[in-house]
């Protein structure tokens, strides 16, 4: 044999062959992993609602990071803003920013203006006030009914935040709490409300008496960024109209019973409440609208 020329060796032992077969098995069946998708990134813009540049805000999950947010685009205190409105700078309570934020939405923001003291005479059950509030701890009216008392004191108006009854500070109190402290005060007594109504622009705009239903839709695209108080903010479609229809007669409802409106607790009772799940509300159900039905319970 010449020399150099040499017979390359066969492997044909079993081992060998188990060995090569399970390379090309494993190389068969490994895959290079996809890369993970990018983030959707969500802006939204933004405005003081008496009148600013427009800025731009994202990466908020809750209605407290969404005020720091625009707060730090304006150079304010987050303190200083009541409350927002979508798609409008006008006190327009069928407007205001809850948990759910249209894509396309713009988001103006109310901040303190003026502060008042009102002396109120009870002289009927009911003042004819519907509260509401922001999420951040300002209750504030929502609604003035027609020939009610409140109706008849013309420096109040909707939109005015309460920061105090009688000298008591109520920031930090949900609506709820405060309707009930409002409905508590007795017959035939004066009152005092502190209140402090949103900064304006220079085109004053007559007192409102505010609307009555809050579940108009206020984007026009068919997705929402749901904001939660834990957790991240989702992307969500838009409820179908029997839906807002449904969770409006409870809105409704919460305003006829409690002095109240909040269109998300609203939708947490339709939830809950309406597909007959009552044996699992209390423990499923948030604390707020637990509370809230205790309370309806006993009055």
């Amino acid at each position: 044999m010449p020399l150099g020329l040499r017979r390359k060796k066969k492997f044909n032992t079993k081992e060998t062959s188990r060995l090569v077969e399970g390379e090309h098995t494993d190389a068969a069946v490994r895959t290079v992993p996809s890369p993970p998708a990018p983030a959707r990134r969500l802006v939204f813009h933004t405005q003081l609602a008496h009148g600013s540049a427009t800025g731009r805000v994202e990466n908020f999950s809750s209605i407290q990071e969404l005020y720091a947010k625009i707060a730090g685009v304006f150079e304010i205190p987050p303190s200083e803003i009541l409350y927002c409105t979508l798609n409008t700078p006008k006190v327009d309570m069928g407007k205001l920013l809850g948990a759910q934020i249209g894509l396309e939405d713009f988001i103006f923001a109310h901040i303190k203006g003026i502060k008042k003291e009102v002396n109120v005479y009870k002289s009927e059950d009911s003042l004819g006030l519907t509260i509401t509030d922001n999420g951040t701890g300002y209750a504030f009216i929502k609604r003035i009914k027609d020939g009610s008392i409140i109706d008849s004191v013309k420096t109040i108006c909707v939109g005015d935040h309460i920061e105090a009854i009688n000298g008591e500070n109520i920031v930090g109190w949900r609506h709820f709490d405060v309707a009930k402290k409002l409905k508590e005060l007795k017959k035939e007594e004066l009152f005092t409300l502190t209140l402090i109504e949103p900064k304006k622009a220079f085109d004053m705009e007559p007192r409102s008496k505010g609307g009555k239903s809050s579940t108009g839709k206020t984007g026009t695209g068919r997705e929402t960024l749901r904001l939660r108080s834990k957790g991240p903010a989702t992307v969500e479609e838009v409820p179908s109209e029997t839906k807002e229809k449904a969770i409006g007669k409870v809105d409704d409802l919460l305003e006829l019973y409690m002095g109240i409106r909040d269109i998300d607790l609203a939708a947490e009772w339709e939830r809950h409440m309406w597909p007959g799940d009552e044996r699992n509300f209390w423990l499923t159900g948030s604390k707020e609208l637990r509370s809230l039905v205790q309370q309806h319970v006993r009055n």
